[in-house]
């Protein structure tokens, strides 16, 4: 199960987060900066994306100045959510072109609209990217 998702960029500041389990504001606060610390300090070319933090596991990928950061149990399939972190940006490409992150910072209803329409209550739902945008046409339509 994913316990919450994380968008950052270089400088720590949060740009996407969604928590998938119960955390007071303080610890969301901690987790955010303890995250990026954990995240920012890893060598790209010689470490994994799969970190150990706390009792669970940091997958993380980086995207030009973004690290985009699912904290999953240890006994989950780590590779799963790397493909889903690359399908879920592979979306936002699609829609928006190249995405940066202004445009997660300005559409953020949308960015939130292709998270939920991948996963639901911590658990990756769905992985075809084609049924995922015409998910999105329908509701940009209806608007």
């Amino acid at each position: 199960m994913i316990r919450f998702i994380l968008v950052q960029n270089r400088q720590g500041k949060t740009r996407l987060e969604k928590w998938y389990s119960q955390y007071s504001e303080q610890e969301r606060h901690k987790l955010k900066a303890e995250v990026h610390r954990t995240v920012a300090s890893r060598d790209q070319k010689h470490q994994s994306n799969f970190v150990e933090f706390h009792n669970h596991r940091i997958v993380y990928r980086r995207y030009a100045g973004l690290f985009f950061c699912f904290c999953i149990d240890t006994n989950d399939n780590e590779l799963a959510y790397l493909e889903g972190i690359h399908l879920f940006v592979e979306v936002l490409d699609s829609y928006h072109g190249n995405v940066c992150e202004l445009d997660l910072v300005f559409n953020f209803y949308l960015v939130y609209a292709v998270l939920d329409e991948m996963i639901l209550a911590g658990e990756i739902q769905e992985t075809s990217r084609s049924v995922i945008l015409s998910r999105l046409d329908q509701l940009s339509s209806l608007e």
